[in-house]
């Protein structure tokens, strides 16, 4: 019987060798998912071609107000994408006017509105908000102020998710109405002045708050003691007609009627 040959054995490979193309492997692996998630070249790592140096930007840090070193991060998914997904644009409603004039019923009507026609909103109500987010500011002149601008960021915030925030403060002075306002580009802050007398709001009184600050015992009110700035070119004025103060519905359908003209109910 004929004796089977044996094939010679092939030479191993040197580790020097087998080490190299271990290292392309691996450096295909990290390119093909570099591309997967979309990084391209600037993803890749050339693993056991030696080390790898990729150029990056140096990012721009920013000092504002007592908070330093800070980045801003961009996501991908941006305002118009979550206004799409809405339906709606994101605005600030503001309400403003004096105590007892109406604010915060407009704004759950108007909330009320909305809600039944689809459309998503948030209230930041003064009151609400001084429970929790501005508990520690009183009602002095630049606590005042520090609570509109704290409210003025939350509200911009709502906006950019694409909700239809309808903010509702006294808001007294002009200037920080104005600073809210800037921090709105392209139309976005929606001034509504409840333009009511003085005696109608002191007559409903629902807190009581007039009569208090009529004896001396809270200073500073609003309408009292404390000016109180109207708005110089507000987008809506909500006021007396024929005599009669308007109902929460009629209120509410005049903002509305606003949103709807303005193309703010629509992406």
């Amino acid at each position: 019987m004929a004796s089977l040959s044996v094939p010679p054995t092939l030479p191993r490979a040197s580790p020097a060798v087998v080490g190299a193309a271990r290292g392309r492997r691996a450096a295909v692996r990290v390119r093909t998912a570099a591309t997967a998630l979309g990084g391209g070249g600037g993803m890749e790592r050339h693993l056991g071609d030696g080390p790898c140096n990729p150029v990056k930007e140096n990012p721009v840090m920013s000092n504002i107000g007592k908070s330093t070193n800070i980045l801003w991060h961009n996501c991908p998914i941006g305002q118009a994408d979550r206004q799409k997904l809405l339906g709606q644009k994101g605005c600030v409603v503001w309400i403003t006017g004096l105590s007892g004039s109406g604010k915060s019923t407009l704004a759950c009507a108007l909330s009320r509105e909305l809600h039944y026609r689809g459309h998503l909103t948030y209230v930041l109500d003064g009151d609400n908000l001084r429970h929790g987010l501005n508990r520690d500011l009183s009602f002095k002149s630049e606590d005042r102020a520090e609570n509109i601008r704290r409210v003025g960021e939350v509200a911009k915030l709502f906006a950019d998710a694409g909700i239809i925030c309808i903010a509702s403060l006294i808001s007294p002075y002009r200037r920080d109405r104005d600073s809210c306002r800037a921090l709105l580009p392209d139309s976005k802050f929606i001034e509504v002045f409840m333009d009511l007398p003085l005696q109608i709001c002191e007559a409903r009184d629902p807190k009581g708050l007039y009569k208090l600050a009529c004896t001396g015992k809270i200073k500073g009110f609003t309408g009292i003691d404390d000016p109180y700035e109207p708005p110089v070119n507000g987008e809506i004025v909500i006021k007396m007609k024929d005599g009669e103060c308007p109902s929460p519905k009629a209120m509410a359908k005049q903002v509305l009627c606003y949103l709807e003209e303005n193309g703010y109910l629509q992406a």
